[in-house]
């Protein structure tokens, strides 16, 4: 995947460079540095370090203060009206699968059905369902319970049932929309959101066998512990997260319809859209409006508010505290996300954007492996996969702003496996695996992060092979 000279050309246009090359470029480093300093080593909120580093960025590359300002803003907020309710949608789904049981029902269907063999493969089929909606630390948290009970029946090793499940969890938040990070690339690089999503399911599904399963027998010998002594009274009676019994819950065909319902309508778009793309009239219409990430997630609610609540006996004042609960928890992602943005718009409005894009059409390097890069750099230094999402997208912009729509799906997924590459000590999720695994710092870094790492390269190969097609 290569700039063409006519690409060349178009590209270099976009935006009139706000100083000298030298001077953005200082700029850009300077403030990219000053943002990784600002999370690592003063601690700052990410959402603030952004900030500042955005406005930053602005006036050292030569826009006066009052136009960084505006800039800034005109991100933020472009980014919140096209993540920010897609964001809420989802953490209101995920959270009303949750309470009302529909969560559990999918993991105990597919355990009670699953041999000794074939676990780490369920326990990995469980983690890509549940990921599929659900923040990665919201998914930890629900199938911890379900790894430790697993392990602890099955008298399997532990690292062969956890490493396939956290692995499933992980693939989906780098690799699928809509997810807060891969929605952000999407919509900051101009990605149709239904091919991507088809492509980051091709992607993931051999990343997650690879991570999860295959590498868990390693991962077994290299960490042979037990399950730690956690949730024993919770997982030997069947007692919920608010310590009550259930008395019913949704069905698994209900609680899987549910979350596959957003994910097929936005697949039928892709498809529809792919198959005619010239074509018009009703039934397009239709299907352009039930797959518009928004509608598609509001259904999706709107299912499961009917759905999930009858199944399991939920009322209404039930429901409404389960929805309203669900949206605390995402209100740092939605303030990461939209400076994220910001943070983008700036490096558009400067010219550093077409400066890098220039930079790298003359270089005759992949873009996606340039994408995976940029990315991977960033996780590294912040320990964030969101921040390393947005910056590496807001870097990139320019540079998809002439590729064609499976080339710009292609960048997002390379964006995506870059921001997971090894996850340590600078990473929240780092110490939430070790302390619910009970493992030592060296023997997460032995698996927790091990897995990270394939997930990262598998996915950027996976993302280079699909170039050679498309």
């Amino acid at each position: 995947m290569h700039f063409s000279p006519p690409l060349l050309a178009a590209a270099t246009t976009l935006v009139k460079p706000s100083g000298g090359d030298a001077q953005l470029v200082i700029a850009a480093v300077a403030g990219v540095a000053a943002i990784i300093l600002m999370i690592t080593w003063l601690k700052v909120h990410p959402f603030l370090a952004l900030a500042i580093g955005s406005i930053g960025v602005g006036i050292g590359a030569g826009l006066s203060p009052a136009d960084t300002v505006t800039s800034f803003g005109n991100g933020f907020g472009s980014t919140m009206t096209s993540v920010g309710i897609l964001v809420g949608f989802g953490a209101m789904f995920g959270k009303l699968l949750v309470d009302s049981g529909g969560a559990d029902r999918i993991v105990d269907t597919l355990v009670k059905r699953s041999s000794p063999r074939s676990l780490p493969w369920t326990m990995a089929l469980i983690g890509a369902l549940i990921g599929l909606p659900m923040f990665f630390e919201v998914g930890v948290v629900l199938l911890m319970p379900v790894i430790v009970l697993v392990a602890r029946r099955s008298k399997l090793p532990l690292m062969r049932i956890a490493i396939p499940a956290i692995a499933g969890l992980s693939v989906m938040h780098g690799l699928v929309p809509p997810h807060p990070g891969p929605l952000v690339a999407v919509t900051t690089l101009g990605a149709n959101l239904g091919l991507t999503i088809a492509l980051g399911i091709a992607v993931a599904i051999p990343t997650v066998v690879i991570a999860g399963p295959l590498f868990s027998a390693v991962a077994a010998r290299w960490v042979p512990i037990s399950a730690p002594a956690l949730f024993e009274s919770e997982t030997d009676s069947d007692a919920d997260s608010d310590g009550t019994t259930p008395k019913r819950r949704p069905s698994f065909a209900v609680a899987v319809v549910g979350i596959l319902l957003p994910v097929v309508l936005m697949l039928l778009k892709a498809i529809w859209d792919a198959a005619d793309e010239n074509g018009a009239g009703a039934l397009k219409n239709l299907f352009d409006f039930l797959g518009t990430p928004m509608i598609a997630l509001a259904i999706a609610l709107l299912y499961g508010m009917v759905f999930f609540a009858r199944s399991a006996g939920m009322g209404r004042d039930d429901v409404q505290r389960s929805l309203g609960s669900g949206l605390p928890a995402i209100a740092g992602i939605l303030l990461i996300v939209g400076a994220g943005g910001g943070f983008k718009q700036v490096l558009i409005d400067t010219g550093i954007g077409t400066l890098i894009a220039h930079a790298v059409t003359e270089s005759g390097v992949s873009v996606i492996l340039v994408a995976w890069f940029v990315a991977a750099l960033v996780r590294v230094a912040t320990g964030s996969a969101t921040v390393a999402i947005v910056t590496a997208a807001g870097i990139l912009a320019p540079v998809t702003a002439h590729l064609q729509g499976p080339e710009v799906s292609l960048v997002v997924l390379a964006v995506g496996a870059g921001s997971l590459f090894l996850s340590h000590v600078n990473d929240a999720g780092f110490w939430l695996i070790k302390e619910y695994l009970g493992t030592t710092v060296g023997e997460t870094f032995k698996t927790w992060s091990v897995v990270e790492c394939i997930i990262s390269v598998v996915g950027l190969g996976g993302a280079m092979l699909l170039s050679v097609f498309i």
